[in-house]
Parts: C-alpha cells; structure tokens; sequence
C-alpha cells in the first residue's frame, strides 16, 4: 500500500486499486483495511459515498485474486455464421451479418478469452476490466442501417 493506492496480491495474480486521498485515508493495520471518509463539511456527503464505493472496489479485488470473475457469452446467428478469434488484447469477429471486414472488440487489463464454438469464456482477476470487456464485445455486435428485429445475429450473454 503507497499513498493514494493499494495492491492487492493473490494465487490468481494481483489487482491495484488508486483513490482519492482528499476524500479519505485508507490505512492498513493488523492485516486489515480500514477505510476513513473526511468529515469536513463541504465533502463529507462526497467522501462518505466515496468511501463506500472504494471498500466495495476493494473487497471485488480481493475476490478476483482468489477465484476467477467469469462470464459467458454465446454467439448468435440466422443469416450469416459468424466466427471468432481471440487475439493478444482484443477478439476478432469475422462474417457479421456477411461483412467483409471484421469487427474488432477491445479487451480490457488481464482479461483472457476462451472461444469454443459458438461459446465465448472471459475470465479475468478484476471485475472491472471483465465486465467492460464484455461490454466491447456487445458494443461491436452493434447492428447498424438495419432493423434490429429482424437481424438480431450478435454475440449475447449465456443464460447458464
């Protein structure tokens, strides 16, 4: 722990976390955190919810260094099929509704992709950067100039 940031390591790999050190103090003490908001009147409402939002960070955090966050998708398609290859920090999405060029979804820090299929894996140590990845993923499925109800072909989230 340095000013203004934690680190947290574990089996899986470590995570770092920065705060705002005018809003609160975060001390290490006994192998526990405690998390101090200001209580200065202009910022104590700001501080306090900040506070909370940094534990909450945190806590994620020391989740993610000891088992995996996880979601799964799954690729859909009626018109075209679509395929798809992960590379080194983005995956590749190729004949999408029958486009020449393929589409390209960034990940985000350490997160990996397994790609069996027609099911995609993303699994990573910060709920942070798997969620947003996921996120790329759905944003590059986008169906633009075209109905959307009748082209629904994208990559969903899996109901497992």
């Amino acid at each position: 722990m340095s000013d203004g940031s934690v680190s947290i390591k574990g089996p899986l790999g470590s995570n770092s976390r920065s705060f705002n050190t005018d809003l609160m103090s975060v001390k290490a003490e006994n192998g526990r955190l405690s998390i101090e908001p200001v209580s200065e009147p202009p910022l104590e409402k700001k501080a306090a919810n900040a506070a909370i939002a940094v534990r909450k960070q945190i806590e994620n955090d020391m989740a993610g260094v000891k088992a995996f966050f996880e979601i799964k998708m799954q690729s859909v398609y009626a018109h075209f099929p679509l395929t798809m290859e992960a590379g080194e920090g983005f995956l590749v999405i190729k004949n999408m509704l029958g486009e020449r060029a393929p589409r390209r979804a960034r990940l985000f820090g350490s997160t990996k992709v397994e790609v069996k299929g027609q099911a995609l894996r993303l699994y990573g140590t910060s709920k942070d950067d798997v969620t947003q990845s996921a996120r790329s993923i759905r944003q590059a499925c986008r169906v633009r100039r075209k109905d959307d109800r009748t082209f629904q072909d994208g990559i969903y989230y899996a109901l497992e």
